[in-house]
């Protein structure tokens, strides 16, 4: 019944309807705005779930702690943007950016010392689709191959685009070599059926929406790249950042084998300047409810406890830190920023 409850809650925020009253100057509770990505991605509908379950949770104890608002972005660099602007307090990040982000790496000219990780999240999985017909051993090197089509490599300041980059360069494709598009995740999935491109980058948590929709369509039409071994050292020549991740046959429609792809940690972030027990509480509503959460969307399913600081580059918010601790969590010593955050749990 509760799972139903949290569902119908979620259908409404995703037709807007349940968070809009977060911004009622009125309300007593603190308002903050998480950051996500496009609609057709994983990080919104994720960031929406979460939201949601704030706001259920609130309502089932009969507290106010605080709201949180999931908004839409371009991904990842927007949203690195935001949190600097102070327009976004939380975001939903690929990892590598947030690695990027706090050490002022890559496309983020200046160090975000202002960062603060909560959580390692779920595995953010490389999807490569290319139209088949151009196909010639189905890895990453067919890229190689476009002569001057158009690929998607995903929304401008997106980590899609970013990531995608980086990919390509540590691959060697040269990217002179096709015409690339700018568009998000549904978008994309359009254009390629529309004919209009030949390929896309959509690196989100499987399944993902917009390639669901693509191959529902295309079916056998498009083909999603394999990374091989060679490809998978090639990218971690830099920092070993990614994994060989496998989408088990039925992942999306017409997939009737086992594709070896990539994948790397996508972060939950915030500003070191929100309240320490708001982030707690955030923590401790995300682990004790990702049961429900996992109801919610599948590519929360391989989150776990466990692993919650898997691939995380940028120290620990004070909130956050504190409930680890509770659990007797492992802490890696570069995710604790200075001894005074560590005795101050103690």
């Amino acid at each position: 019944m509760r799972i139903r409850y949290l569902v119908a809650l979620l259908i409404l925020a995703l037709s807007g309807l349940v968070l809009s009253s977060c911004s009622d100057p009125s309300t007593a509770r603190r308002t903050y705005v998480l950051s996500t990505g496009t609609t057709g991605g994983t990080f919104y509908p994720v960031g929406v779930a979460l939201s949601t379950l704030v706001t259920a949770q609130d309502q089932e104890q009969g507290q106010e702690h605080f709201a949180l608002t999931a908004i839409s972005s371009a991904g990842s660099m927007e949203n690195v943007k935001l949190l600097r602007d102070n327009q976004a307090q939380f975001a939903l990040v690929l990892g590598v950016f947030a690695a990027w982000a706090w050490n002022g790496e890559g496309p983020v000219r200046n160090p975000q010392t202002q960062l603060r990780s909560i959580s390692a999240m779920w595995p953010n999985v490389e999807h490569f689709v290319l139209l088949s017909r151009l196909v010639k051993n189905g890895s990453m090197m067919d890229l190689n191959d476009l002569d001057g089509e158009r690929f998607v490599i995903g929304a401008r300041n997106s980590g899609a685009e970013q990531t995608g980059f980086y990919l390509f360069d540590a691959l060697g494709i040269d990217r002179e070599n096709m015409t690339l598009a700018y568009m998000g995740y549904g978008a994309s999935a359009s254009a390629i059926q529309d004919g209009n491109i030949v390929g896309m980058n959509i690196p989100a948590g499987a399944p993902v929406s917009a390639i669901t929709r693509a191959y529902a369509q295309m079916g056998e039409d498009i083909t999603l790249l394999k990374f091989s071994d060679e490809e998978l050292q090639a990218i971690n020549s830099r920092a070993a950042l990614w994994d060989h991740y496998t989408l088990e046959p039925g992942t999306y429609p017409y997939q009737d084998q086992a594709i070896t792809t990539a994948s790397s940690s996508n972060v939950l972030i915030v500003r070191e300047d929100v309240d320490e027990e708001i982030v707690y509480q955030l923590t401790r509503m995300l682990w004790e409810n990702l049961g429900t959460l996992q109801e919610i969307h599948s590519a929360t399913k391989s989150m776990s406890l466990q692993t919650a600081l898997r691939g995380v580059a940028v120290p620990l918010h004070p909130g956050a830190l504190r409930y680890y601790r509770e659990q007797n969590l492992e802490i890696p010593s570069n995710l604790v920023l200075n001894q005074s955050l560590s005795d101050s749990t103690e």
